[in-house]
């Protein structure tokens, strides 16, 4: 048997004439994680309003340079997704505004350096892309959007039309590698994918070119935030090497759940006295718990949320202690394992092993967050 070099440029990943639900079987092309909109943690398909950031479905952020304008959620509105998919994500408009020349409203996810690394932007040899995705709004006309570098000023503002107002719309935009500029390739913010929902003239600019500017949209596009109860829904979205845009590529649920995990992790009750992890008295007043995470994270987690302190409780098998203040613990946190500290009120004991449980609540929940 031979061995020699493999170009991967050059070997096929998509099978000639098999289909695979709506689109063509293939491995590993589509940069985007939860581009179906299938994994929602940290609101299990609740509407949230949102704020000048805010994460919402896995993977998906909103940022607005004013707070309250939208509601966010997974299928909200619930109307049939396009053929092939089961979910979307949905921004409603509840505060219009008449945009400013600094305002700015986007959906946008940020890709690990990690994942773009192939696409040489930066060099000579800067490969082009195409970005895909199934689009719905209730009102029509030329949206925009925008990749940009890490370093924030370098973009390339685009467009795509809605025609047909409440109707699901295929787009594609095929965009030049960006032979310019700093682009990472580690594990920090690579390429940032913007959709934009209104954006002002400060962070608008010509479609179709690379630019040394911080655009987040083109010039003269729709803008949804200055409609009262408009709307704008999102899936399928795909970013893939190549002039042309191919068929969505669908990962096995268990799969798209480790990839969001790199990023966020959240640990729902279960049973009334769900246990989270062990622990081991500090003091009179705190207990240090760690758990192991599902999945390592991209970084040291930096974000911790969870539902209030006193839905948590120790319990040492005699002792139960309720929980009054919950916080990280930097000494025994990494992109493997965190560490907590809960303080008690009092009755702890140096050097005792304990149980971290929900307070015979199903409500209790604990999330860590490693977001670019």
């Amino acid at each position: 048997m031979a061995y020699g070099t493999v170009n991967a440029d050059v070997v096929q990943s998509s099978v000639s004439g098999v289909s695979l639900g709506a689109g063509n079987a293939t491995l590993m092309k589509n940069r985007i994680i939860n581009g179906a909109m299938v994994i929602d943690q940290r609101n299990a398909g609740a509407s949230v309003t949102v704020s000048t950031a805010t994460y919402c479905v896995d993977r998906w952020g909103f940022s607005g340079s004013q707070a309250s304008k939208f509601t966010a959620q997974q299928n909200a509105g619930s109307v049939t997704p396009p053929v092939g998919f089961s979910n979307y994500w949905g921004l409603t408009t509840i505060s219009p505004v008449s945009l400013a020349s600094g305002d700015y409203f986007v959906a946008y996810q940020v890709i690990e350096g990690y994942n773009v690394a192939d696409f040489g932007w930066g060099t000579a040899n800067a490969k082009t892309v195409t970005i895909s995705a199934w689009v719905y709004s209730s009102l029509t006309g030329t949206f925009g959007g925008s990749l940009r570098s890490s370093t924030n000023n370098y973009s390339y503002p685009f467009t795509y039309s809605i025609p047909v107002a409440n109707t699901w719309t295929q787009i594609s935009i095929t965009i030049p590698g960006a032979t310019s500029s700093t682009w990472n390739t580690t594990n920090g913010q690579g390429i940032l994918v913007n959709f934009a929902l209104g954006v002002g003239s400060t962070y608008s600019g010509t479609a179709g070119s690379w630019s040394a500017n911080n655009y987040l949209s083109a010039t003269g596009a729709t803008s949804v935030v200055s409609t009262n109860g408009a709307t704008f829904y999102i899936t399928g979205v795909q970013l893939e090497v190549g002039s042309s845009a191919t068929g969505f590529e669908y990962r096995q649920y268990q799969q798209e759940l480790a990839l969001c995990q790199r990023y966020y992790q959240r640990y729902n009750a279960g049973p009334a006295y769900t246990v989270y992890g062990y622990g081991t008295g500090f003091n009179a007043s705190t207990i240090n718990t760690f758990k192991p995470l599902q999945t390592p994270m991209r970084a040291t987690p930096t974000t911790l949320d969870s539902s209030a302190a006193n839905t948590f409780k120790f319990d040492s098998g005699s002792t139960a202690l309720v929980a009054t203040t919950i916080s990280y613990n930097p000494n025994y946190t990494n992109a493997n394992y965190i560490g907590i500290d809960l303080n008690i009120a009092s009755g702890g004991v140096a050097g005792q092993s304990y149980v971290l449980a929900s307070n015979n609540t199903t409500s209790s929940y604990l999330g860590f967050g490693a977001e670019l």
